[in-house]
């Protein structure tokens, strides 16, 4: 017997007979032994086969149907396996793809350690398919590469006679809290029949692999492990636990599915109250104060910032410090030394000019020499073995704990109370390790109940102050997830300084994030040429453009360039929450010398184009052909455009790295 379940972009059809369920990217399910819908291992009930992937478990080959319901944009499939009562039911919701996750319980007295529960595990056709997958760095974020899957771990074996099958995987996998301090949580794998994307929405550790099996080949997505992360959970009768969500989508090639992910990205977003503001914020940090504000330094750019237009003023850090910092922080009080009339002059004159103020804070973390860091018990800290975890000089703070929260709590209560604070830079700059033993608790379990410890947190700060955004910062994208994202306004998509570093990141930041959320520095530096000045505000522009830099300082020349840039960014804001990503040149690699990215729907387009290197120089590419607008600048400045059918020849003439924003509206847009 098959289930199939109809979503607006995505139908999923489930085997429901004598084995497991199961599910296919396929026309019709594979036999008894093609891959199960969940994955489960326990102490005592391991794999078979013994390997490193997280396939062939014993209890998910136990597994057995036992009931669905369907409730129009919610699917839920029930199976028990009859030797131990351990009860799994499977969770789908509707979106522009689905989102699923897994919860396993016990029908019975008695008990059972888990050290594995997948969130989705899908069966695929082939493995002869291109793998898209994305690295992740401090200053080098969204670096995407392509690779065939068989060459990335899943070699083909000759069947005949034996029907040997590989043992190998191409796993990808995240460590500690930062979600995506080394990789992306998303993929997408292009093979001749099918597209499929994904994205793990954890704000910690996680894991996806792909491999294969007698029939056709795997897709298993997770939260933390065992063998990866440390992992564990005690299960007895009464309990539930819930995996971490995922999303799946699907398309026709690789941009295609990177819409479908955009737009799955909004459906999750929507289903918590969504603030849809886009203000303008200026930042006093990049390639700026970085770090160090003050009294006089920050009143003439509070006054620039509000002339060029500026909605919101945010000081970053550095605010509460007397001198050097790292190590101190956590009693977030205003320093004297730097604000000798207090911070209230400062906050008065950002609302005197007709912006809302906005602070830095890192909430997590407790300096080792802050004197609140010996005035709170250890209790309020993740700890192991009853030690405090230290990190880069920084204590970390159990969100799991009462004390904790309230310290958090009273602290932006106070700062929103106090000044009118209507804005916060959230960073997060200290990784915890693989996590805290308190309670008994495995580490990597004790990390996930903080992490999500944390996501509780956020919401209720967003209930009791719902005037309140919140920008996600973690050393730039450390943390570029959706579990932060459908619960935060902004997200910052890198602490690169260099504006021709900045490019690529900026250009790929719609593969992880919405263009809506992306909050793209924009720094021009006054006394630069004008095209490098250009580049630096063109870097913000396809996006939330974050503005910075010492506009106090600029020529009348350099504020028009930033006027111009800024209105350039507001045309697009009208548009920007109904426009899907695609690269006509590729995913930009990071030494590329051209970068193009298009932000588009059925009637324009805004494409932003880099060159990198000095011209002249040109390159041609697919885009339906239009009528060009110049947006930013506001002429042509030395590039043409020619189309050739739907092809689109860019020509620069200008003897430097150059960048532009152009508005391309169909002929039949009206």
């Amino acid at each position: 017997m098959n289930l199939v379940w109809r979503t607006p972009e995505l139908t999923l059809t489930f085997a429901l007979d004598d084995g497991p369920v199961r599910l296919t990217t396929g026309p019709e399910p594979g036999s008894d032994l093609s891959q199960p819908l969940v994955e489960v291992s326990a102490l005592g009930h391991g794999r078979s086969p013994g390997t490193n992937r997280h396939v062939d478990t014993s209890l998910g080959r136990r597994l057995r149907y036992v009931t669905h319901e369907d409730a129009g944009s919610t699917l839920r499939i029930v199976q028990e396996d009859a030797a131990t009562g351990l009860r799994v039911t499977s969770v789908f919701e509707a979106g522009a793809g689905v989102r699923a996750w897994s919860e396993a319980s016990l029908t019975r007295p008695g008990e059972l350690v888990l050290d594995f529960l997948s969130s989705l595990v899908l069966g695929l056709e082939s493995l002869e398919a291109d793998l898209y997958s994305a690295a992740n760095d401090w200053m080098a974020e969204n670096r995407w590469s392509v690779q065939p899957l068989r060459a990335g771990g899943v070699p083909q074996i000759v069947r005949d006679p034996h029907y040997p099958v590989s043992k190998s995987r191409h796993a990808v996998t995240s460590t500690g809290s930062w979600s995506t301090g080394e990789r992306l949580p998303v993929g997408v794998l292009v093979g001749p029949s099918y597209a499929l994307g994904w994205q793990i929405e954890h704000n910690g550790p996680w894991h996806y692999e792909l491999g294969e099996n007698r029939h056709g080949g795997y897709l298993l997505l997770s939260g933390p492990t065992d063998q990866e992360h440390q992992w564990t959970v005690r299960l007895t009768e009464g309990d539930t636990f819930t995996s971490v969500p995922v999303s799946l989508v699907a398309g026709t090639d690789r941009d295609s599915v990177f819409a479908a992910l955009t737009r799955q990205r909004r459906a999750v977003r929507k289903r918590r109250p969504v603030d849809d503001r886009m203000p303008l914020i200026f930042n006093d940090y990049m390639n700026t104060l970085m770090g160090d504000p003050t009294t006089e330094k920050l009143l003439p750019l509070i006054d620039a910032a509000a002339a060029v237009g500026a909605d919101y003023f945010c000081i970053d850090a550095g605010w509460y410090a007397e001198g050097d910092w790292w190590s101190t922080v956590g009693a977030w009080q205003p320093s004297t030394t730097r604000f000798p009339g207090g911070l209230r002059e400062v906050i008065d004159r950002i609302h005197e000019r007709g912006m809302v103020p906005g602070l830095w804070l890192e909430p997590e973390v407790i300096g080792v020499d802050a004197p609140i860091a010996a005035e709170l018990p250890d209790d309020a800290f993740l700890t192991r073995q009853g030690i405090r975890v230290a990190e880069h000089g920084r204590y970390l703070l159990d969100l799991r704990t009462p004390i904790a929260r309230q310290h958090l709590d009273d602290t932006v209560d106070r700062l929103v109370t106090d000044f009118g604070v209507g804005f916060f830079k959230f960073d997060n700059n200290t990784m915890t390790g693989p996590g805290t033993d308190k309670g008994s608790t495995s580490l990597g379990h004790g990390l996930l109940e903080h992490q999500r410890a944390l996501l509780d947190w956020l919401d209720t700060i967003q209930t009791r102050h719902p005037d309140l955004l919140i920008e996600n910062c973690a050393s730039g994208a450390m943390r570029m997830d959706y579990a932060m994202l459908s619960r935060l306004h902004l997200q910052s998509t890198s602490d690169q300084q260099h504006p021709l570093l900045y490019a690529p990141i900026t250009a790929a930041a719609p593969s992880a994030v919405l263009p809506e959320q992306a909050g793209h520095w924009a720094y021009p530096i006054t006394g630069t040429t004008a095209e490098e000045f250009t580049l630096a505000l063109v870097n913000g522009i396809p996006g939330r453009l974050y503005l910075s830099g010492h506009l106090n300082r600029m020529t009348e020349a350099e504020l028009d360039l930033v006027r111009a840039a800024l209105a350039a960014h507001r045309t697009i804001l009208g548009d920007l929450e109904t426009l899907v990503p695609a690269w006509p040149l590729g995913l930009p690699q990071w030494d590329d010398d051209w970068i193009a990215l298009v932000l588009g729907d059925a009637e324009l387009s805004y494409l932003t184009l880099w060159h990198r290197a000095a011209g002249p120089a040109e390159v041609t590419f697919p885009l339906p052909a239009g009528t060009v607008q110049h947006l930013f600048p506001t002429d042509a400045d030395g590039w043409t455009y020619t189309w050739n059918g739907d092809n689109l020849t860019v020509r620069t003439e200008v003897a430097e790295p150059s960048a532009r924003v152009v508005q391309v509206r169909r002929p039949d847009a009206g």
